[in-house]
C-alpha cells in the first residue's frame, strides 16, 4: 500500500445528505487497520474497524449479491437482503439491507453495543461506483 497523507476509501456510500465511508488507516501485512464514518445532520461519528484481504473480496461478494437480490423482481416482498461486512463478531461492523431506501446499520459490538442505522437513497449507479472504488482499492494495496 503506498501510504499517503490521506486514508484509502474502501466504501462510500452517499446519498448526498448522509454517508457511510470505510476508510483505511493503515496496513499491518494482510490485516488493515480502518475507522467507519458516519455523516448526516442528525449524527457524525467515527468508529475503529479492522479486516484483512479475505475481508475486502467478501466486499465484492456483498455487492454481487445485493445486484442478484436487486435483479430478482420474483422476490418475497417481506424477505429483505442483509449482509453484514466485515464478518460480524470481531471488530465494529456494516450491515448493509436492501430495502427502499437502502439502510446501513453501522454495529460498534465488541465495545459499545451501540448501533447505528443510516437510510441511504442511493441513486442508480451507486452499484457501479461501489465497485470502482473497489477496484482501486485493490490495485492500490496490491491486491
Amino acid at each position: 500500500m503506498v501510504e499517503s497523507a490521506e486514508p484509502l476509501e474502501l466504501i462510500r456510500l452517499d446519498d448526498g445528505l448522509q454517508s457511510v465511508a470505510v476508510r483505511i488507516l493503515s496496513r499491518q501485512g494482510d490485516y488493515y487497520d480502518a475507522e467507519i464514518v458516519i455523516r448526516s445532520d442528525f449524527v457524525n461519528a467515527t468508529v475503529h474497524t479492522g479486516f484483512d484481504d479475505d475481508d475486502i473480496e467478501e466486499w465484492g461478494s456483498l455487492l454481487d449479491a445485493v445486484e442478484e437480490d436487486d435483479a430478482d423482481a420474483g422476490r418475497d416482498e417481506d424477505e429483505l437482503f442483509a449482509g453484514d461486512w466485515p464478518r460480524e463478531g470481531r471488530t465494529a461492523y456494516l450491515t448493509f439491507v436492501a430495502d427502499d431506501p437502502y439502510v446501513i446499520e453501522i454495529h460498534d459490538a465488541p465495545s459499545t453495543q451501540i448501533c447505528v442505522r443510516v437510510p441511504l437513497d442511493l441513486k442508480a449507479g451507486w452499484l457501479a461506483e461501489a465497485r470502482d472504488r473497489l477496484a482501486a482499492a485493490r490495485g492500490a494495496l496490491g491486491i
